[in-house]
Order: structure tokens, then C-alpha cells, then sequence
């Protein structure tokens, strides 16, 4: 059975995901909506590795770079002005999608092996991933006409 490998990818990638956002946050912190915003969608990451917990206590979790592969050197900071902040919400977004893949493909595991427990956590974590991207998406838009059109 490969599901560890695939828990341990979800639990590392939303550690990253977490991290990022705060990251971004911070850099960014001239736009108060994506100062705190940043932050609470921080904190949920850290909540959906917390509840995977008991899951990877029962299946383990197995080594696997992809998370750490996403992770380049573009995100280990954050760029400046209206062009930084679009281009690191691409890059938010970016990580989020392989998120809520990856939560797909370990639902899909969890159907599988009638796991049902798993399978409650993923929809939880799942839903609140989507509205992640949901968010990023619509602040993207928003800030790509000001760092586009206007910001030279």
C-alpha cells in the first residue's frame, strides 16, 4: 500500500502551504486583507496537518520530495510592489492546487479502503482548501489590473 506515501506529501505540502501564506502575509503586509487573511488560511493548514495525524499514526507516512520540489527558491520570499504581490498569490495558488489534488487522490485511497474516517477528514480539509483557492483566485484578479495597467 502506497497511501503513506501520499499522507506524508499532503502532510508536508500543507506544512509549506502554511508557511508560504505567512510568509506572504508578512511581505505583504501593506494589504491588510491579505495580511490577515494570509494568516487565518495559515492557520487552517496547520489545522488539516493536525487532523491527519491520527491517520498517519495508523497507516504511517513515507518519505517523498514532491512538497519540498514545489517549495524553489521563489518562494523563500516574498517580492515587493503590485507585481510581487500578483506573482506570489500565483505562486500561493500554485501550491494550494497541488494541495487539494493531492487531497483528491488520498480521498479516492480512502473510498478505496472503506476508511471512512479518513475519508470525513478529507472532506472537511478538502472544502476548506477549495475556498483557499477560491480566495486566491478572486484576489488575484483583483490585484492583476493594478500591477499590470496601472503599477510601472
Amino acid at each position: 500500500m502506497l497511501l503513506p506515501v501520499y499522507l506524508g506529501m499532503l502532510e508536508r505540502s500543507e506544512s509549506a502551504l502554511a508557511q508560504f501564506f505567512r510568509q506572504v502575509a508578512e511581505g505583504h503586509g501593506d494589504e491588510p486583507d491579505v495580511f490577515h487573511l494570509c494568516h487565518t488560511l495559515a492557520q487552517q493548514c496547520e489545522r488539516h496537518r493536525r487532523s491527519l495525524q491520527p491517520v498517519i499514526d495508523r497507516y504511517g507516512e513515507q518519505p517523498d520530495d514532491e512538497p519540498e520540489r514545489l517549495h524553489t527558491d521563489a518562494l523563500d520570499s516574498t517580492r515587493e510592489g503590485p507585481l510581487g504581490l500578483l506573482r506570489d498569490l500565483q505562486d500561493l495558488y500554485l501550491l494550494a492546487s497541488f494541495v487539494d489534488i493531492t487531497w483528491t487522490a488520498v480521498k479516492q485511497a480512502a473510498m478505496g479502503v472503506r476508511d471512512e474516517e479518513l475519508v470525513s477528514i478529507v472532506e472537511g480539509c478538502e472544502g476548506e482548501t477549495k475556498t483557499q483557492l477560491a480566495w486566491l483566485s478572486t484576489r488575484l484578479k483583483q490585484a492583476a489590473p493594478q500591477a499590470l495597467i496601472v503599477a510601472s
